[in-house]
């Protein structure tokens, strides 16, 4: 058979990819490219290479991106609390646009005139990836197997993968007694259908691979100090070390949050698509991180400024990113506006990690004045006159008066609102 083109394939080495990778070159005839992008995930290289080779891969390339993520996208992420629907902290949609711009140039690099991926079509990675691939090269063609009913009416599940598998000779770790999938970076991992499509039912206590179960944890609480500049961690310190480097505090980090097991959460979300799904996710660094950034913004960060961040900026960036819009004029509108907010968030805090919790004990700025103890104790008037509340009062309840009379003369009355 003539070979129909080159394709660089987003391969994981995971049931999912391995079997599409068998399909892209025994069934459909194209010289295939594997990439594989290390963001953090536990993985046996050497292992996935030789996978690959045996699968019929013409190359495999394994590009180390984990200090760019945690840089680019961790640590951005970290500098505006993001969060999506006021749970999940990102790690999959984080890691998807360093993945996706080290694909492309892969691709270019070797001449390949299609990228592939294994994202399901009902999920969110399939729109993370291709909007990427679209924003970096217009013209570059995707295969997207799970979209081609040649593909997903032979293989309309796991299963029927694990079938494959096993009459191809495909070596997988999934199984049909455990046939969640995970999703494995330096962020967190994430664990969804199968047996978790169920909501009313608890995830198997075994599952859960980056943070130790909290109710078995340490009796002693560890304590960790991070120090930001302008709202990047810089400096992350326990038990008489210091760690400095972006990679090793982030490692680090996670060290600590996976033994305190901190960092766990079991969501039903809306999808980019559409659709509610279920899923469980642990994210210890990340979880760590982020309490101690949103306590030090209280120190240091003007209110105003505070206030307009969080209602456009934080929730506005973690929309942009879950949707995978990364590479868009909107996100790099609103990237403005966060960085020029985060300019003076300067200082460490002082944090506790015990039992799947993790408390600030303290928060301090050589730098930023915004906080004075001598203005806010209760016991000096330093700065400060009492008479000039009266007047403050005055002129707020002015509106607030004339909607009271409002009320009255249509024989309302709000004492009984």
């Amino acid at each position: 058979m003539a070979s129909k083109g080159k394709v660089c394939l987003a391969y994981s080495g995971g049931l999912d990819t391995s079997c599409i990778l068998k399909w892209l070159i025994n069934d459909q005839g194209y010289n295939v490219v594997c990439f594989l992008a290390d963001v953090g995930q536990e993985e046996d290289w050497d292992q996935v290479c030789a996978k690959a080779k045996k699968l019929g891969a013409s190359k495999m390339i394994i590009t180390d991106l984990r200090k760019e993520f945690v840089e680019d996208l961790c640590f951005r992420a970290i500098q505006c609390n993001a969060q999506y629907e006021g749970r999940y902290l990102l790690g999959t949609s984080l890691a998807r646009p360093v993945i996706a711009r080290a694909q492309m140039k892969v691709a270019q690099e070797e001449g390949c005139q299609f990228v592939s991926h294994g994202c399901t079509g009902k999920g969110n990675d399939q729109c993370r990836f291709e909007l990427a691939f679209l924003a970096i090269d217009p013209k570059i063609e995707i295969i997207a197997p799970w979209r081609i009913p040649q593909f997903f009416e032979r293989f309309q599940g796991r299963n029927d993968l694990l079938d494959y598998a096993a009459k191809m000779g495909i070596p997988v770790t999934s199984t049909k007694a455990k046939p969640y999938s995970m999703d494995d970076n330096i962020a967190h991992c994430s664990y969804e259908s199968g047996q978790l499509e169920d909501p009313s039912k608890p995830p198997p206590p075994d599952m859960w691979t980056r943070t130790n179960d909290p109710t078995t944890g340490p009796h002693t609480p560890q304590d960790v100090t991070v120090q930001f500049e302008k709202g990047i961690p810089v400096k992350v310190s326990f038990e008489g070390k210091d760690y400095t480097d972006s990679l090793e505090l982030f490692i680090a980090l996670n060290e600590v949050g996976k033994l305190h097991g901190i960092g766990r959460i079991d969501i039903v979300e809306n999808r980019y698509v559409g659709i509610k799904s279920r899923g469980c996710y642990d994210s210890p660094a990340m979880t760590i991180l982020r309490a101690a950034h949103l306590d030090l913004e209280g120190l240091v960060m003007d209110g105003k400024v505070r206030s307009l961040r969080d209602q456009f900026v934080t929730h506005s960036w973690s929309e942009i990113l879950y949707n995978g819009l990364y590479f868009s004029p909107e996100r790099e509108f609103v990237e403005n506006s966060l960085l020029f907010s985060q300019q003076r968030v300067n200082g460490e805090v002082r944090l506790q990690c015990y039992r799947g919790n993790v408390f600030t004990v303290g928060r301090s700025s050589d730098t930023e004045k915004l906080y004075s103890e001598e203005e806010s104790s209760m016991d000096s008037l330093e700065n400060f006159s009492p008479v000039d509340t009266t007047g403050f009062i005055n002129i707020n309840a002015i509106r607030l008066k004339k909607y009271g009379l409002q009320k009255l003369e249509s024989g309302e009355s709000l004492a009984k609102s």
